[in-house]
């Protein structure tokens, strides 16, 4: 049985729980990963389009979701695109902005990479934490992240 700690915790404390948490999570998570079939960061590009309106965002939204930098990006926007699991246009609205659009073939191939991905994700934290605590631990994340993209 795990004593629950009462005392006051300081921010850094606390961040570097979550961070530590992340990390450990993440390692577990990318040895599971069916990176044969496509990259974790490929799937995490995917990911953010599968869940915007029409499958679409522009380059610099989609550049602002995921842990890349922009040249970065935009490189793996071109391979996802010669791929067939993209396309990419100019944005009608501004010619100056790049809209990435998930292809059919893109949706399937990560819709059958997060079935993995997701089996491993709820073993993990499920075997870790009861429904409350993955409750609490969504609100808790969620304000966090919400309290840092107005900034």
């Amino acid at each position: 049985m795990h004593r629950i700690n009462t005392e006051p915790v300081s921010p850094v404390d606390a961040w570097e729980a979550l961070f530590r948490a992340q990390v450990a999570m993440m390692r577990q998570l990318t040895d599971e990963f069916p990176s044969d079939v496509i990259s974790f960061n490929e799937y995490d590009a995917l990911f953010n389009l599968s869940r915007a309106p029409e499958h679409t965002l522009r380059i610099r939204d989609l550049n602002e979701e995921v842990l890349l930098t922009q040249p970065s990006i935009s490189r793996l926007v071109d391979r996802l695109a010669q791929r067939g699991l993209v396309t990419k246009c100019i944005d009608p609205h501004d010619g100056r902005g790049t809209l990435v659009t998930l292809t059919g073939e893109g949706y399937t191939l990560f819709r059958n990479a997060a079935k993995i991905h997701a089996k491993s994700i709820a073993s993990r934290m499920s075997d870790n934490l009861d429904g409350d605590e993955l409750n609490e631990l969504a609100r808790l994340t969620r304000k966090l992240h919400n309290g840092l993209r107005t900034r």
